[in-house]
This record gives structure tokens, C-alpha cells and sequence, in this order.
């Protein structure tokens, strides 16, 4: 069996058109798309809106196939039988469809739109609104004067009458230009969220683009990745499109390519700062050195797969005044100044253990922890005190008194002079021979060392200071205008300067998983993990997240703005000169 289907359409005339064609398919479909049979070009309409399946010679059933339902015989239906014979009218946005049984017995649905029936049979009969209204034409000139007005003459005149004050971006007062809200492309970040109200806080001359010298009224501190010059030249070259841009850009008043705003896009919705992506490094790091051919690091782009070794910075000389940056792939030695193996001190087996374990406060051999403690921000350690962590074991007790007991003042040798001269001039204690434990210990607490009686000052202190000498077990000895002396100790409490580690994230790692302290046999062995190490878990920032595998960009160490660098650029506009400390004081370097 097939469907007839009559299309009555008019013209602008008013002359009525009918086209006829006939569907040999048992099931039509209805809708917006043009797949289906009967296709109606109506936005109330879905693509596929209503199925019309023939179940018999009388028989069609009418189903809707989406969410929305169809309008029969006027009210609402989602699936309804009609016989032809008796007729229906379907309703599907603004087309009816009327089913009948032709004389033929050929079943037609006849497709017309339904005619408005607005303002009629009611009593609003003949009433047209836009009689009552001023013409589109005078409404479009209200509404344009109505917008130039409010949102372009009252903020350009408040801004121009305004009584200038000093740029004070962290002022709570409101701004004094009206309706500039208007001209907002969308909400602050929420670093400067609080700035909402306050558009000349940043945007200080009109339809100028904001300038570096305004983003360091508040950002003085943050330093420059290099000197102004020197980024210029380590840039990749623009493209040629970039670099038209860029020249329009800088004709209208936008800094360039280096200017903050290059980076820092403001106006994007109440989000946080995105830590910079590990492309944004490897544009200019991947192949500096080609552009930059005096850089004395390597080139680098992915962690995993590209980096150069770990350059610590430390002291390579003894008794240097500053430290050096050395490669780890050069198997540096430090001078340190001290004599400490590391192997004796963690040898679960060893003297120093069987000591720790008859110790109450120990009771266990010692482990890195007793003396090595985090600082508050879990990135370096705290300076190894001699009298809490060493004098336990390494005793500086030569006087009981009677409060009492005395030992050697450690860290200032004009100090410890004083204390052997004052041991020379005391009576022998009477604590037996040999070294011995003085009474009850505590952390920190005093043993008993012997020397033998002095006869003279001088002479005591070369005895200490000699070989042989208590001083002499973890200090390098050495002499200073023919006195005996000691090699300054210097001792870093970072490393890494021209990178960020943290501690603290790495806490559930033991710490002989990195440093190989339980092997090392002498304190200029330098303990730190070289750049395989890292590389056992840290991967490229495009690495796949695993248990064992952490994905890492150039961010999760280096930061692009370098305010804890021991130097500023010279160039950095408008800013005070950041002074310039001795780099052994930022390092932690311990002079005595």
C-alpha cells in the first residue's frame, strides 16, 4: 500500500499551489530532517518527530519518536490510532497534516500550514501593538544615543573630570569612573578579584593596553627570568604573521612579546593562576644554545628525555669563601671541612649503633632523622647543632662544678682557648681516667673526655688542636699564623639553588632511597642524587601517570619569575636594586 502526499502551499498573491506524490512504503516518517518522507522546515519540529506505521487497510498508528508529543484532533498525544476512513488532524508546529481515505481507497495526508488566528474573536479583535509604539527606525536611534551615553560619554567624562590620585591598586575604594563595568570582557582571576571595581587600578590610560610599570606597582618583588636584552635574544624568531601582529600590537600601545600581558591574560573568568606548560619552556630551551652560544647550561625540553645533569652549588675548596656550581657528571668532591663518615655513623652493627642502643633517648641505632631535621617549609634542614646531635657521644666535659658539669665551648676557638686555659689553671677532676658517662644522660647532655694535665695554656690548646686531638676527630686541622687551627666549616643547607625540591613531598620515600649515606665512607663524598636518580620516577610533563611514574613539567621545579635568586637584572624598570648577599649566606654556609 502507499501514502498520498498532498503539499498545499500559496503564494504572495494568495494563489493556491498543490503538489501530489505518492510514498510506496508501508512506514513515513516526519520531521525536521530531510530523510524523512514528509519534511517540514519548522524549528518547533524535531528531526524526527512522528512515525505514521499502516497496521491495515483502516488502521495507521501515529507515534512520536522523540520526547515531544504531536497535537491530534486538538489535544496532545505521544501514540494514537486513526482510522482513515474517519479522519485526523495532526498538529506539528505550525503545519497541519489531515489523514482521510481518498475515493480511491488511496489513504492521503494533506500538509498545510495552519493560518494565524492573533487578535481574532477576542477582545482585542483588530488591536496591533506596534501602532501604539514609536517606529523601529526612531526606537533603533533611542536605544544607540541610550548606549553611546551611558556606556561611552558618562566614563569618558568622569575619567577626564575626575581628580587625579596615586595609583593604589590595593585601595578598597571603589573606582571613580561610572558604567566602565560595561566595557569588562568578563571576570578578574581570582588574584584579582578584589579589583573588580577599581578598572583605573590597572587600565590607567584609556584604550591603552596595560603597561609593566603598572603591574609592578604591586609586583615589585618578582624578579626577571634574565636581563631585558638577553631574553630578546634567546627568543625563537616570530613567524611573520606573529610578527605583524606584534608590530600593530606595539603601534596601539601594547608592550611586546617580553611585556606582562604576553603572558598573563586578564579577564577570563575567576580562575587561578596556571602554572606555565612545559612548551612555553622548551620554545626558547629546547635550542638556546644556537641563539645564545655563551650560556653555560644545556639545553632542555623534557625531563625525561632531555635535561642536563644536576649542577649543585657548593664548597669545592677548603676554607673558600664562596661556594662553586659544579655538574654531578664530573664526580665533584666536597670540602666541607669536617671528617665524617657516614657508614660508620648507620652501620646497624657498628660502635656508634651499640652506643645509640644504651643511650635512653636512642635506644635504636641511629638514623638520618637524629640528625638531620626538616625546616618549617619541609624544602632544606636545619643547621647540625654540635652540642644536641654530636655531643652525646663526642663528650666536651673537662670540669664537674657544683652545679654541675663544664664542657668546651664549641664553634669560636677564642672561646675554647679560654676553656683550656682554664682547665690548665684547675685542679685534675677527679671523673676517673679515660672517658666515662658523668651521671645521668640527656639529649644534648655531657660526657667526660680526658686530655691529661696541661702545664701551660699554649700547650693545651695544641693538645686539643693536635693530632690525636678531640677537636681533631671531626675537624681538619690546620694552622694560622703558627697557631694551631682549624679549617672553616662550611656546610650548605641547600643544594639545588636554581631549582625547587621538597622535602616534604617526598616523605614516604626512605632516605637512603636517594642518598647513599649508608655506603659513604668520608664527608667529602657529595651526597646528592644525581639526575638518573630523579628520572626513576619523574618523567616528561606528556608522561602517562602510573604508581610509579610521576609526569613532570619544568614547573613542578623552576619557576620563570626568580625573586629568590642571589641577583636582580640591572635592567628591571622601575624597580630598587635587590641586594646582592653573599651567595655562602643564602646557601646557609656556617663560618667558624
Amino acid at each position: 500500500m502507499a501514502f498520498l502526499i498532498r503539499t498545499i502551499d500559496f503564494t504572495a498573491a494568495g494563489r493556491e499551489i498543490v503538489r501530489e506524490r505518492t510514498v510506496a512504503e508501508d512506514r513515513i516518517g516526519v520531521g525536521r530532517s530531510t530523510e524523512n518522507a514528509i519534511h517540514l522546515p519548522d524549528l518547533a519540529v524535531e528531526q524526527e518527530h512522528v512515525t505514521i506505521t499502516r497496521l491495515g487497510p483502516d488502521a495507521l498508528k501515529v507515534e512520536a519518536v522523540g520526547t515531544l508529543g504531536f497535537g491530534l484532533n486538538g489535544r496532545t498525544a505521544h501514540s494514537e490510532t486513526v482510522d482513515p476512513r474517519e479522519g485526523a488532524e495532526i498538529e506539528l508546529g505550525s503545519a497541519l497534516l489531515a489523514i482521510a481515505r481518498e475515493a480511491d481507497g488511496a489513504t492521503s495526508i494533506t500538509i498545510r500550514q495552519a493560518e494565524s488566528t492573533e487578535g481574532k474573536g477576542d477582545a482585542l479583535a483588530g488591536f496591533q501593538l506596534a501602532s501604539a509604539l514609536p517606529s523601529k527606525r526612531a526606537m533603533s536611534w533611542t536605544f544607540a544615543g541610550a548606549i553611546l551615553l551611558l556606556l561611552l560619554s558618562i566614563p569618558v567624562v568622569t575619567h577626564l573630570t575626575r581628580t587625579p590620585v596615586e595609583n593604589d591598586p590595593e585601595s578598597d575604594a571603589p573606582g571613580q569612573v561610572m558604567f566602565d563595568a560595561a566595557w569588562s570582557s568578563g571576570e578578574l582571576s581570582l588574584a584579582h578579584h578584589d579589583l573588580e571595581d577599581n578598572c583605573e587600578a590597572c587600565h590607567v590610560t584609556p584604550f591603552v593596553s596595560v603597561q609593566d610599570e603598572t603591574c609592578l606597582t604591586c609586583h615589585e618583588e618578582l624578579g626577571d627570568h634574565a636581563k631585558m636584552p638577553r631574553l630578546a635574544a634567546g627568543m625563537p624568531p616570530l613567524s611573520q604573521g606573529d610578527a605583524i601582529q606584534w608590530d600593530i600590537a606595539m603601534t596601539l600601545g601594547k608592550e611586546g612579546p617580553l611585556g606582562c600581558v604576553s603572558c598573563h591574560s586578564e579577564h577570563e573568568g575567576p580562575v587561578k593562576l596556571e602554572a606555565a606548560s612545559e612548551q612555553f619552556c622548551a620554545d626558547c630551551h629546547s635550542d638556546l644554545d644556537t641563539r645564545l652560544t655563551d650560556v653555560s647550561f644545556a639545553n632542555a625540553h623534557d625531563f625525561g628525555k632531555q635535561h642536563p645533569q644536576f649542577r649543585p652549588t657548593f664548597y669545592t675548596q677548603l676554607g673558600a669563601e664562596e661556594p662553586a656550581r659544579v655538574s654531578l657528571a664530573r664526580s665533584p668532591v666536597e670540602r666541607s671541612g669536617l671528617k665524617f663518615p657516614h657508614d660508620v655513623h648507620m652501620d646497624k652493627q657498628g660502635g656508634a649503633a651499640r652506643m645509640a642502643l644504651s643511650l635512653p633517648e636512642y635506644g635504636a641505632p641511629l638514623e638520618c632523622a637524629d640528625c638531620h631535621e626538616e625546616g618549617p617549609e619541609g624544602v632544606g634542614f636545619k643547621e647540625v647543632e654540635m652540642e644536641d646531635s654530636c655531643e652525646s657521644c663526642h663528650s666536651l666535659v673537662f670540669a664537674r662544678t657544683a652545679s654541675g658539669f663544664r664542657s668546651l665551648r664549641h664553634g669560636d676557638l677564642d672561646d675554647f682557648r679560654e676553656d683550656m686555659a682554664t682547665l690548665a689553671r684547675s685542679p685534675r677532676p677527679e671523673l676517673g681516667g679515660g672517658r666515662q658517662r658523668p651521671g645521668p644522660f640527656a639529649r644534648g647532655g655531657a660526657y667526660y673526655a680526658d686530655f691529661g694535665r696541661p702545664v701551660r695554656s699554649l700547650i693545651s690548646v695544641n693538645n686539643a688542636l693536635g693530632k690525636g686531638g678531640i677537636c681533631a676527630e671531626c675537624h681538619i686541622r690546620t694552622t694560622t699564623d703558627g697557631r694551631a687551627d682549624l679549617v672553616p666549616v662550611n656546610l650548605p643547607d641547600r643544594f639545588l639553588m636554581h631549582g625547587f625540591f621538597s622535602h616534604k613531598a617526598h616523605e614516604d620515600e626512605k632516605c637512603t632511597d636517594c642518598h647513599e649515606a649508608a655506603t659513604s665512607e668520608a664527608a667529602t663524598d657529595l651526597l646528592i642524587p644525581d639526575l638518573e636518580s630523579c628520572q626513576d620516577c619523574h618523567k616528561g610533563a606528556s608522561a602517562v601517570k602510573t604508581k610509579e611514574i610521576v609526569p613532570s613539567s619544568c614547573a613542578m621545579c623552576h619557576g620563570y619569575h626568580t625573586p629568590t635568586m642571589p641577583w636582580k637584572p640591572e635592567d628591571h624598570p622601575e624597580t630598587p636594586e635587590m641586594p646582592r648577599d653573599n651567595l655562602a649566606a643564602r646557601l646557609g654556609g656556617i663560618r667558624k
